[in-house]
């Protein structure tokens, strides 16, 4: 099962567009993808779903992450990093089953020119002390706003022609 995960919680955000892409682009080659966006956190995350504690809001999502075998993480620029929500997250999950041992493709979006270069570095390091096993083709989208057309597709064919190979590599990796 694969899971692309929009890791922030704002709503209307260019991150959930890009994952509704991703997820009809693995359509379209036969491959059933769910999105997780972390706007479907429980607004207490943080009293009700940390240092062991386990909400009933919290536990299908927790069954999402277990039952994945790779993951797209599409990761806005938040200040220089990732968003802190995404770490929420990461450290609600179940340890270590929840990433241990299985797969991810990390991409990164900004609304400035470097398509969150450093957050994804940030992230990897992250990854790695969960056992995730990264993908080498990591994608930067710059600009984000300036991607989408009027009908909310990606339309660049630099980009097309990367997130098509980064999906093709993710369905075989």
């Amino acid at each position: 099962m694969i899971t692309i995960i929009s890791s922030t919680n704002r709503p209307g955000s260019s991150t959930l567009k890009l994952a509704k892409i991703y997820q009809q682009k693995l359509q379209e080659k036969g491959v059933e993808a769910g999105i997780l966006s972390l706007a479907q956190l429980p607004a207490n995350i943080i009293e009700s779903d940390l240092y062991n504690k386990r909400s009933a809001e919290f536990e299908p999502i927790q069954q999402i992450v277990t039952n994945t075998d790779k993951f797209i993480f599409l990761i806005p620029e938040y200040n220089g990093s990732f968003p802190g929500v995404l770490k929420v997250f990461i450290d609600a999950c179940s340890f270590p089953e929840s990433f241990y041992d299985k797969k991810a493709a990390l991409v990164g979006l900004s609304s400035g020119k470097y398509g969150n270069i450093r957050g994804v570095d940030h992230f990897t390091g992250v990854c790695h002390y969960l056992h995730l096993n990264i993908m080498a083709l990591k994608i930067h989208i710059a600009a984000i706003h300036k991607e989408f057309d009027e009908d909310g597709n990606l339309f660049k064919p630099d980009t097309l022609k990367f997130v098509n190979e980064q999906i093709d590599k993710i369905i075989t990796f």
